[in-house]
């Protein structure tokens, strides 16, 4: 093929797909959108997990010390 036609090709190719662009666009906006959303979500979940975990160590600290302390009286 000589480099003419191949370039006729991909511009009349290029020429076809210029309506599509704007919905392909779209879509991938939406779905780019959609992951954030998730990865936020995700994020926050983490850190509420983190927050609970953290306050159950305090617990379970606070029972074990309360414990020993009880063991100690007469």
């Amino acid at each position: 093929m000589k480099p003419t036609q191949t370039n006729f090709k991909f511009d009349y190719a290029l020429e076809r797909l210029k309506p599509w662009l704007p919905i392909i666009q779209g879509v991938l906006q939406q779905t780019q959108d959609r992951f954030q959303h998730m990865s936020d979500q995700i994020i926050r979940r983490i850190d509420d997990m983190t927050k609970r975990i953290d306050d159950l160590e305090k617990n379970i600290s606070d029972v074990m010390a309360q414990n020993q302390i009880e063991q100690q009286q007469p």
